[in-house]
């Protein structure tokens, strides 16, 4: 029972990295990318609390992070910042390619398949959730498997 508790203590600071106040934020991954380019997350983030919003997020692997929506305007692909991302119970916001994601310019590292890195969000009530990100091959279209095998089904919280 002892170890049992201990090993509770140990892992809930770990737990506590992807879900605050009723937010919890999974599914994050990143395409592979070279140092000082641009790279992209995507993410999946759940409400079970009250309405919220993300107004924020931040990497340390960039110079500069924005959050940003993919639009068709009269058949061109644009991407623009947005200042804000209303969340809301029960309805899960996925950020992926071609509607909104995280930008990340100035990569200040490459991004290899693989690798890992912490992308904090920050929320107007819940406040800041830090997640971290798995990297996978360049052009890939989700968090893909090797053998690029779609996980989507599966729980991948932080």
């Amino acid at each position: 029972m002892r170890r049992l508790l201990i090993a509770s203590l140990v892992l809930l600071p770990a737990a506590a990295f992807a879900q605050n106040a009723g937010i919890t934020v999974d599914h994050v991954w990143s395409r592979a990318a070279a140092a000082g380019r641009t790279g992209a997350v995507y993410l999946t983030v759940t409400d079970t609390g009250a309405p919220d919003r993300l107004t924020g997020v931040s990497s340390p692997v960039a110079n500069k992070v924005e959050l940003h929506e993919t639009q068709n305007v009269n058949g061109v692909m644009q991407m623009r910042p947005v200042d804000a991302l209303p969340v809301a119970p029960g309805k899960p916001v996925t950020l992926a390619p071609g509607g909104y994601h995280i930008m990340m310019i100035g990569l200040k590292q490459p991004l290899k398949e693989g690798d890992t890195f912490p992308v904090t969000l920050t929320f107007e009530h819940a406040g800041p959730v830090t997640a971290t990100a798995t990297v996978a091959r360049a052009g890939a279209t989700s968090a893909a498997m090797p053998m690029d095998h779609d996980m989507s089904h599966m729980n991948m919280t932080k």
